[in-house]
């Protein structure tokens, strides 16, 4: 059976194709349209759909729209409360709720408008939070888990914790508005001067450069009920820190020390509530294994601390754990009702991806002088030895926020300097950290404390002493690295290169960044390969079998 899943309410749309219980296709709308995040999550986008992306999917295992057996639409407006007086007092949006709901009961006929032959009939929506949980109970390796779901919000829930347990989900507790995390997590992200639903992994960044002073007051205004549920009082944030605006950021990281000392405190605090409602789901489900899903579960620092300190043997987290991943939590589920047996995961890659005679002719139509070396793993090793910046472009896309070596900025981590190098490339904030890519076998050598192997770089590390000097370029201020593990037989050209980089350097650990520069979606298409190439100080492009170097293009 065949079952299309769509994420369009709130921000990141995207689009999964479940084929008998197999995901064979996902991928965001931002990656088709070049708009950050697809759209803004502001009430009057909501009619708009992951149009490119649906098509696409459907393209991707040649079926017209009138073979799906159903979409899922992962968001129910029955659930939205339109019957209180104060919208506002309850985390939804005052005056214009009635809109994004509206919009979310016309979706069927949306759909049917965007991908036609789809009978409107076949749309069938489901739970914000149940499509998150589902994202991740019935992708993740585990046959039964508990499952804890946490973001900004759904229809009129924040949050939702239960267990999976032969690919029935059984909720537990949740979370109603206002109270949440993750609004919590974008309010101190908008107040820090960056963009909420959108920069909350820059406060992650920044909290590794303060120390959370204010934890003890957080405690007072931000805890656990006992009931499996949480709540967030309204905080000052002013009282902590000096609000920044985006234009302060513009003149180049103005931050003070009361800044990250307010980040630290904020990441100190979520942790410590995570810890908690992990550890009453732990004593109500006494499974070994957590999955988790929603915006919140991309906060990597949290995620170890999880792991390290709760009470779970085991951690998995949804790539795509953003509403992103709902497209495909809504496929899964919808897949599971229609007694399908559901695959897990296997990888990432589920996007867009070419053949060497499609990149050959990007290359052929657009004048660029490019080689194709017998072993590119070793010609690229040796761009990398040489300490040059390479852009790495090969298989399909990854589904999520993710570079996961597929579209990638690749670098030697062994110059301090480089750090600052990427974070110039990109156009970024220079308290940006980079990462380390690594095989899973050698990981163990260098880093601790996290998960391992860890191939989704959800989770961070400690660096080990003796390595910190060797791979100074991946090391956060605070000793730790966010690791992206490389199977080699799951992705053995990343392994070739990873070995042949080795030999030259006696380094097995690359940098690896996200192939775009600053505010823009990720590198997906050959155009965008060569546009951010073209555009940006990045020396050599390895498209394919293809290598394109900079000298070779501006000498031509």
């Amino acid at each position: 059976m065949r079952f299309l899943g769509i994420n369009a309410i709130f921000h990141d749309p995207a689009a999964a194709l479940v084929v008998d219980g197999e995901v064979v296709a996902a991928a965001e709308e931002e990656r088709f349209s070049r708009r950050k995040h697809g759209k803004r999550p502001v009430p009057f986008s909501a009619w708009e759909l992951p149009e490119q992306a649906a098509a696409w999917c459907l393209a991707q295992a040649g079926l017209r729209p009138e073979d799906l057996d159903g979409v899922a639409y992962s968001y129910d407006p029955e659930l939205v409360r339109l019957d209180l007086e104060s919208p506002a007092e309850h985390g939804l949006d005052e005056n214009w709720e009635e809109l994004r709901t509206t919009y979310a009961r016309r979706a069927p006929a949306f759909l049917a408008t965007a991908l036609p032959g789809l009978d409107s009939a076949q749309v069938r929506y489901v739970p914000h939070h149940v499509a998150h949980a589902a994202s991740a109970g019935l992708a993740a390796p585990y046959r039964d888990s508990a499952v804890l779901v946490c973001d900004g919000r759904g229809e009129a829930e924040s949050h939702l914790a239960g267990h999976y347990r032969d690919g029935e989900l059984t909720v537990l507790a949740a979370q109603e508005l206002p109270h949440s995390l993750g609004l919590m997590y974008e309010e101190v992200t908008a107040h820090l001067g960056f963009l909420r639903s959108s920069d909350e992994y820059k406060v992650m960044a920044l909290a590794a450069y303060g120390e959370p002073r204010h934890l003890g007051e957080l405690r007072e205004l931000i805890y656990t009920t006992g009931d499996g549920g949480f709540r967030v009082e309204p905080v000052d944030w002013g009282g902590y820190a000096k609000a920044l605006t985006r234009d302060d950021h513009a003149t180049r990281d103005r931050w003070t020390a009361d800044h990250a000392d307010l980040a630290a405190s904020v990441q100190a605090r979520l942790e410590e509530v995570l810890l908690e409602l992990a550890g009453w789901l732990h004593e109500r489900t006494n499974e070994r294994c957590l999955t988790m899903a929603g915006g919140v579960a991309l906060n990597c620092v949290a995620n170890t601390r999880l792991l390290h300190d709760g009470p779970f043997d085991g951690i998995w987290v949804q790539p795509a754990a953003g509403d992103a991943g709902t497209a495909l939590g809504g496929a899964l589920y919808l897949s599971h009702l229609h007694g399908e047996p559901v695959a897990p995961m296997t990888g990432a890659d589920l996007g867009r991806g070419w053949s060497d005679e499609e990149l050959a002719a990007w290359l052929t139509s657009a004048r660029v002088p490019c080689t194709r070396p017998a072993d590119l793993a070793g010609a690229v090793a040796a761009e990398l030895a040489a300490d040059r910046v390479v852009a790495w472009f090969q298989g399909r896309s990854e589904y999520g926020p993710r570079a996961l070596g597929h579209r990638s900025l690749l670098a030697h981590p062994g110059p301090a300097a480089n750090t600052e190098r990427l974070n110039d490339v990109k156009g970024r904030e220079q308290f940006r950290p980079i990462a380390p890519m690594v095989l899973a076998e050698r990981a163990h050598e260098i880093f601790e404390r996290g998960p391992l192997p860890s191939p989704y770089m959800l989770f961070v590390h400690d660096v080990r002493p003796e390595w910190r000097e060797r791979i100074p370029a991946v090391l956060h201020t605070d000793g730790t690295a966010r690791v992206q593990t490389v199977d080699r037989a799951t992705d053995p050209l990343l392994a070739r290169l990873l070995d042949a980089f080795g030999a030259r350097t006696g380094l097995p650990v690359l940098v690896n960044t996200s192939l775009n520069t600053a505010s823009r979606p990720m590198v997906d298409d050959p155009r965008d390969a060569l546009e951010c190439f073209g555009s940006s100080p990045v020396d050599v492009l390895a498209i394919g079998p293809y290598l394109v170097r900079r000298e070779e293009v501006f000498a031509s």
